[in-house]
């Protein structure tokens, strides 16, 4: 599965716009695009798509910014990932499925029920979920790389920032 900066660069955003929802304080773009080091621009572009489509407002103005207008647990990565990369598609498979022999056909159903399952998924993480992961986790520096302990096994997974 491949993720575009794109997309991750929304996930980021969604976030820090549901880790601050009921603050009367907008969020705005230079804290995001410098925390997680996003260019501003590319960011703007971004939240003008997620502001197209319902899922945040701005604020115009010195003290503007902007805020996730659902709840964080309403707002899933799934959503996220069809508003910036549009709807999932099956994936694509060489010429005629009908006409295929039954390795081709069979292969074919395997990976559309893979796909449906990993769309389930996304589509079974809130914002909110992501925010309280992110909070649980603990940081620690190991080898270069900062490292989460994940809070129910305790077992440090790496994260490359």
């Amino acid at each position: 599965m491949k993720i575009s900066a794109k997309t991750e660069y929304a996930c980021i955003a969604v976030m820090e716009l549901a880790k601050s929802q009921g603050s009367n304080e907008p969020v705005r773009i230079r804290n995001i695009a410098e925390q997680h080091q996003v260019p501003p621009r590319f960011l703007v572009q971004i939240l003008l798509q997620l502001k197209s489509a319902g899922i945040v407002s701005s604020i115009r103005g010195a003290s503007g910014g902007y805020h996730l207008i659902p709840k964080p647990e309403e707002v899933t990565l799934g959503q996220v990932m069809n508003i910036i990369e549009g709807p999932a598609q099956s994936p694509k498979r060489m010429g005629d499925q009908e006409n295929s022999s039954p390795a081709v056909q069979i292969l074919g159903q395997v990976w559309e029920v893979a796909e449906k399952k990993r769309q389930d998924h996304l589509h079974s993480v809130s914002f909110a979920e992501l925010v309280r992961m992110a909070g649980l986790n603990t940081k620690t520096e190991q080898f270069g790389a900062t490292v989460l302990s994940d809070p129910v096994t305790q077992a440090p997974k790496p994260v490359y920032v």
